[in-house]
């Protein structure tokens, strides 16, 4: 027979640990930050909501269209699906992580700038991120692999053709700087 809390000498029902707040240390665009966090909040919710890092989007919300994508030790992630108590301790860079503190472009945002790599731009960080997952990743090595490897970004309005030229453009730079 379930207790009832109003009778008198009833013990009052304790909130659900699940509920509680937990605290996590993050290292987000080179900044170390403690924070507090409900044990359901997603990643990307808590770079938008928490840090004000508008520049990764929420495009689905189920990590199928790589609008999210950010990089979390190094490694490409659809933020969407990342719970944010679960990446304790980790390094994560945004869109706006990208760039030199001096404001000097990444080599893949300006090869997407130069091949319009973009149409409205919705996608753009996350296609962005994901690139620089890619180079770093090393698997890519033509057009149909960076195509196969990036299939998880979707663009709604079909910069496919540019986006893999500024991929290109950024490997070949890559290569020559090696």
């Amino acid at each position: 027979m379930p207790v009832n809390p109003a009778a008198p000498g009833a013990a009052a029902t304790p909130e659900p640990a699940s509920s509680a707040r937990h605290s996590i240390e993050l290292t987000v665009n080179g900044t170390r930050r403690r924070m507090e966090v409900a044990p359901w909040t997603t990643l990307l919710d808590l770079l938008r909501e928490e840090m004000d890092l508008t520049g990764t989007k929420k495009g689905c919300d189920h990590g199928q269209c790589g609008a999210c994508t950010v990089l979390v030790d190094g490694q490409r992630i659809n933020s969407c699906l990342a719970l944010a108590v679960t990446k304790d301790g980790a390094e994560i860079v945004t869109i706006e992580g990208l760039a030199a503190g001096d404001g000097t472009l990444h080599p893949l945002q300006e090869a997407f700038i130069e091949h319009d790599a973009f149409q409205c731009g919705y996608c753009t960080p996350g296609q962005i991120c994901s690139a620089v997952g890619l180079l770093k990743e090393g698997r890519a090595k033509s057009a149909d692999e960076i195509r196969e490897l990036m299939s998880g970004n979707l663009c709604r309005c079909g910069a496919y053709p540019n986006i893999v030229a500024a991929i290109e453009q950024a490997m070949r730079q890559e290569g020559a700087a090696r």
